[in-house]
């Protein structure tokens, strides 16, 4: 059974809900159509399954999580926005789907919290229809970067890695993408990256608001704890650092991600 290492709480849940099509699936857009049939999976509270469902009405949508925990959220979203989705809880290695059931099949977010990602490619790519395409996009943490430097964000990023890890999953899943789509053997290919920064007052607060948060009060405090690699000071330690990042004016940080396009 899998670890999704951030869990559900307030603070991630605040993460999630910034996300839109827009500004983590910009390299999927030019790819859809009207009528398209598009399965999200991992959807969480669902902004950005809600916008893909834009792009592709009245095609049929379906937003999938491991959890319920979001779907409720996600289902009102979808209600207020006049949107047509279906969420419902699902397994990323076994989709209750047919083969070529779907024309886009979208995981955000999702491989670098999964000790199989190479299994979860292949049923992906099951299930999507011949001409179709398989969307992933995932984080490098070894890759952000942020100033001011800051003793107590090095070991966020530094403790962040080894919660991952002690849930084998990998958190530099980014720029192992193209090396699992192979292993599953996938390869008619694109592969791009992109990036979010944060450096406004706004944002900052925001992000590093939201990561204090998850420091002290979420999945990742919890299992930073039970795998004996923080104390509670220490994760105090690490989220009074966000604050100070945030209240910083010269404040900014960037994440570096990985996407890819598979062509099954």
């Amino acid at each position: 059974m899998d670890t999704y290492t951030h869990g559900h709480a307030e603070p991630v849940l605040q993460s999630h809900r910034w996300r839109t099509a827009e500004n983590s699936a910009g390299y999927l857009l030019p790819h859809l159509r009207p009528g398209l049939d598009l399965l999200d999976v991992g959807c969480g509270p669902g902004t950005i399954t809600v916008d893909l469902a834009r792009r592709v009405a009245p095609g049929r949508v379906v937003g999938l999580d491991l959890s319920p925990a979001p779907l409720d959220e996600a289902r009102a979203l979808a209600e207020r926005e006049g949107v047509a989705v279906t969420f419902a809880v699902g397994d990323t290695y076994a989709l209750e789907a047919a083969d070529d059931s779907f024309d886009v099949v979208h995981a955000h977010q999702v491989l670098q919290h999964l000790t199989d990602p190479v299994a979860a490619l292949r049923e992906m790519a099951r299930v999507c229809r011949p001409g179709g395409v398989v969307a992933v996009r995932d984080v490098d943490y070894a890759a952000t970067t942020w100033f001011p430097l800051d003793d107590g964000l090095e070991r966020w990023l530094d403790l962040y890695s080894r919660v991952a890890r002690a849930n084998d999953a990998e958190p530099d899943a980014g720029r192992r993408l193209l090396s699992w789509a192979h292993a599953a053997g996938l390869r008619d290919l694109t592969t791009t990256t992109s990036s979010w920064c944060y450096a406004t007052p706004a944002e900052r607060e925001w992000w590093g608001t939201s990561w204090a948060g998850r420091a002290t009060a979420s999945a990742f405090a919890e299992q930073a704890q039970d795998h004996g690699l923080a104390t509670r000071d220490e994760l105090e330690d690490v989220a009074a650092a966000w604050l100070r990042w945030a209240a910083a004016d010269d404040g900014w940080l960037g994440m570096l991600h990985g996407e890819l396009l598979i062509r099954p």
